[in-house]
């Protein structure tokens, strides 16, 4: 759409999918609309806002920016490459990125098919364990004291029973209900290492979300990913730059990491149309998730003791338009 020449290579044979929450903030479904992505009414769901649950205590809070989108991954990645291809995008599937090297004027590019491709740059946008970034040396080890956290997602055959993404609370373990489809809900659990790992066990945790399943059989099994939190030394080296979770990630439990990916995203083709340096990226980058992190990483740090999280539920149910005006900064 800017009038760049894309190739993507993608080290899978076959559509991805991955352990996602699956609900797009407003934001990251004004940037599909942007892109021209379409879904069917039967492949996503719309929702109003986010509910905060912790046993008897219930917040609610409404965007007050338009509705956020459930839509279940492999669905959003097949409509993500139907745009791409028809816009003119070289999406290459089972073709690795071996290595590279700089050159003149860019960088060359050796794939797993033995092809080497030159070009302008090489984005890094494969995910949370980029090999990109790590290659490039812009992964950091860095120890700062919170636990490391992983999520697990599963899909049950039933009609959402709210027009929002509930969060219910469990002391360093949370439950998040996603309507991705008229018929479906996506049931994804966040929790630190110590805290269990297998979904049912997890899962047996939440009474509540557990009674509203009943019966409805599970559409697949448990997909897990983690640890979430991957901290860089930034987003730019050399040539190469990275996007999306790539780029570095807090935690899932805002609900932003696609929206945070299509914006960046963006930003960088503005950055390179405009032929400014990279380093305008990178600054950009820090400014648009400046706030997620800060928000994310507080959260966090707040609902993994039971006592605080209760008292924020409790904080958001009694002030009035307190979750409203939260829900803005996202």
């Amino acid at each position: 759409m800017r009038g760049l020449r894309p190739l993507v290579c993608e080290a899978r044979g076959d559509l991805l999918d991955k352990a996602c929450g699956e609900g797009i903030m407003p934001g990251g479904v004004v940037a599909l609309e942007e892109m021209g992505v379409r879904f069917r009414s039967e492949e996503a769901h719309r929702f109003a806002g986010i509910r905060y649950v912790d046993g008897d205590l219930a917040a609610e809070g409404r965007f007050p920016q338009g509705a956020g989108l459930g839509v279940r991954r492999t669905v959003l990645v097949r409509r993500l490459l139907e745009r791409a291809r028809e816009l003119g995008a070289d999406v290459r599937f089972g073709c690795p990125v071996e290595s590279w090297e700089a050159i003149v004027d860019g960088v060359a590019v050796h794939t797993g098919d033995g092809q080497e491709v030159t070009a302008h740059r090489l984005v890094g946008a494969d995910g949370l364990h980029s090999r990109i970034r790590d290659a490039a040396g812009l992964a950091t080890d860095d120890d700062d004291g919170v636990p490391r956290r992983f999520g697990i997602r599963r899909h049950f055959a039933r009609a959402p029973w709210s027009d929002l993404v509930e969060v219910h609370l469990g002391g360093g373990v949370e439950a998040y209900v996603t309507p991705v489809a008229p018929d479906v809900v996506g049931v994804a659990l966040l929790f630190e290492t110590g805290r269990g790992t297998g979904f049912d066990d997890l899962l047996d945790r939440f009474p509540a979300v557990r009674r509203r399943l009943g019966d409805a059989p599970a559409l697949d099994e448990p997909r897990g990913a983690g640890p979430l939190r991957q901290r860089v030394h930034g987003q730019v080296a050399g040539r190469v730059v990275l996007v999306g979770d790539a780029a570095g990630y807090c935690d899932a439990l805002t609900g932003q990491g696609l929206e945070l990916g299509f914006i960046s995203a963006g930003t960088l083709a503005d950055v390179l149309c405009s032929g400014a340096p990279l380093e305008q990226y990178e600054i950009a980058y820090r400014r648009i998730t400046r706030d997620y992190y800060r928000m994310t990483d507080l959260l966090v740090r707040v609902t993994r003791h039971r006592v605080l999280g209760r008292g924020l539920v409790r904080l958001l149910a009694t002030v009035p338009g307190a979750f409203d005006r939260a829900l803005a900064v996202f």
